[in-house]
């Protein structure tokens, strides 16, 4: 369990982990796994990879415009993960693939199963995968010792909470604030107090995202968090230079690099 394994290693040496976002395939792959090797260099302790979709219900506007514009590219799962395959020899850093379930299911479950884990992928973030319903996809990948990510919401009840911790693998997904994906000025404070009440049913690492913007926000955050998770921030960059290469590393360096100074 690679995934684990890394943010316990973190946490027991009191440090907090960085979880990077970015959609596969945009604007090409080709840059894709540029961007990586900058995120994996910059960092990032764990890279976590979109698949395009054409109804990304969880994501915000940043995130879809990235999705439509590697699917513009013809960018699918096989392509993603030979891309992955690729990266993983030359880095070491764990990939999470976060996709919605129907590319998945239409891939085949066993079968996306064994293509990620041969290519080298260590997780799975499904946000349309509701815990009830993962029973299948659970026992199919971690018998290849795979981990899925289980997400907890504000307004998640104690027995929910309990239910899901209980269950969990590699870390929980504490979304900060009800809706999709997006960079917000705030973070709510219930986050905090959410944290709280998780960490009584598990001693698993707690990983905050959903709008968290940049340094400051995830200097706040990681004061009680385990992991901080930024996505729309990265993305949003990527979108305003992408038709600039040089520019777009060198600011996504920048950006990810003064997110894990934050959290130091």
């Amino acid at each position: 369990m690679k995934i684990e394994k890394k943010l316990r290693y973190l946490k027991e040496n009191n440090k907090k982990a960085l979880i990077t976002y970015i959609t596969a395939g945009d604007p090409s792959l080709e840059i894709t796994e540029k961007l990586v090797y900058v995120l994996d260099k910059a960092g990032a302790d764990i890279i976590e990879l979109g698949i395009p979709f054409s109804d990304p219900l969880a994501d915000g506007p940043v995130i879809q415009k990235a999705s439509q514009r590697a699917l513009e590219k013809k960018v699918n799962i096989f392509k993603i993960l030979s891309m992955v395959n690729n990266i993983r020899e030359k880095i070491t850093i764990p990939f999470i693939l976060m996709s919605y379930y129907n590319p998945i299911y239409h891939y085949g479950l066993n079968s996306f199963a064994d293509d990620a884990q041969e290519a080298g992928v260590d997780g799975f973030i499904i946000p349309d995968l509701p815990f009830e319903e993962s029973d299948e996809f659970k026992r199919i990948i971690e018998q290849k010792g795979l981990e899925l990510i289980s997400f907890i919401a504000p307004t998640s009840t104690p027995e929910r909470i309990a239910m899901i911790a209980e269950n969990a693998r590699g870390f929980i997904y504490c979304v900060s604030v009800t809706g999709i994906t997006g960079i917000r000025k705030e973070t709510s404070l219930k986050t905090a107090q959410l944290l709280e009440k998780i960490r009584l049913y598990t001693d698993l690492p707690l990983a905050v995202g959903f709008g968290i913007s940049g340094p400051e926000q995830a200097k706040e955050v990681s004061k009680f968090a385990d992991a901080v998770i930024v996505g729309s921030g990265i993305v949003n960059i990527i979108e305003e230079t992408q038709n600039d290469l040089a520019k777009m590393l060198f600011q996504i360096n920048s950006f990810v690099s003064h997110l894990k100074k934050s959290i130091l």
